[in-house]
């Protein structure tokens, strides 16, 4: 597999937890774009069947699945060599969410762990953000598990005025401006926000990990079963899986050897829940 980053790119993401890569898909984002709003289409519009209010967030989980468009984002050899350069060239597939944002995303990682394996999400931005309409910021350096600063900022972060005094957008960040052909690639641990902007704004993502050895395997599971809330039965879509080749079937083939525990969590999701998760 052809490298896609430089040796100064893969420090700055061991560093500071995040790259940016303007442009990367500016040839292909009129495609991607037809095929994000197909699938919104073709299921209502906004979350679970109903038509997207712009008060709050709809979610579909996993989205690039749902789309040979999308699912063939896996295959493009700059997102492969993005994934293969961060994570190996074995890593896994772990899902993407597709959203219509509504509103403020306050600081969060997406699951602060404390484990050595490394989780990546890639995001795709539809529409021209900047800091005050809804683009990224990132807290560079938040990312180290166990590093002092990272886990102040994990203890706080859920009570930023009490403890420091200032509003969510106040945080000292990087805000990552964008425009469709752009994306942003972010350890899962990093702290992450959005601030502004219109009730429709448009991203998906893809998730991914390293992959995991026999010994650690059911770490890999428990992060399966968090799919559960969104009432997925597999781990993956039927388009996902039908239309892969030997080559995508390598990112695909440990989750499909261990999601088989995935549909009772769901079931059970459903008695639980009015609706699937919203993120």
């Amino acid at each position: 597999m052809a490298r896609l980053l430089t040796p100064a790119q893969e420090h700055f993401f061991e560093t500071f937890g995040y790259l940016a890569l303007p442009g990367l898909l500016a040839d292909v984002i009129d495609e991607i774009i037809d095929a994000f709003e197909q699938v919104w289409a073709e299921r209502g519009g906004g979350h679970h069947g109903a038509a997207h209010d712009e008060t709050r967030r709809s979610c579909i989980v996993p989205f690039v699945d749902q789309h040979p468009r999308l699912c063939a984002l896996l295959d493009d050899e700059r997102i492969n060599g993005l994934l293969c350069d961060l994570l190996g060239d074995d890593y896994n597939y772990a899902s993407s969410d597709g959203n219509y944002y509504a509103g403020d995303t306050q600081w969060h990682s997406d699951g602060f762990k404390q484990t050595s394996h490394r989780y990546v999400k890639i995001a795709f931005y539809l529409d021209e953000l900047d800091a005050d309409t809804g683009c990224l910021r990132v807290i560079p350096g938040s990312h180290v598990a166990q590093d002092t600063y990272a886990e102040t900022l994990q203890e706080h972060v859920r009570d930023i005025d009490g403890r420091w005094g200032i509003e969510g957008r106040q945080v000292p960040a990087q805000a990552l401006v964008t425009k469709p052909g752009d994306i942003a690639v972010f350890n899962h641990n990093l702290k992450h926000a959005a601030f502004g902007g219109s009730g429709r704004r448009r991203m998906f993502t893809i998730n991914c990990t390293q992959r995991f050895a026999a010994e650690d395997l059911q770490i890999w599971r428990d992060y399966i079963s968090g799919i559960a809330r969104f009432w997925s039965d597999r781990m993956y879509g039927e388009t996902m899986m039908a239309t892969a080749d030997e080559q995508r079937l390598v990112h695909l083939e440990q989750g499909m050897q261990n999601d088989g525990h995935l549909a009772a969590l769901s079931a059970k999701a459903r008695e639980e829940m009015s609706e699937p998760s919203r993120g």
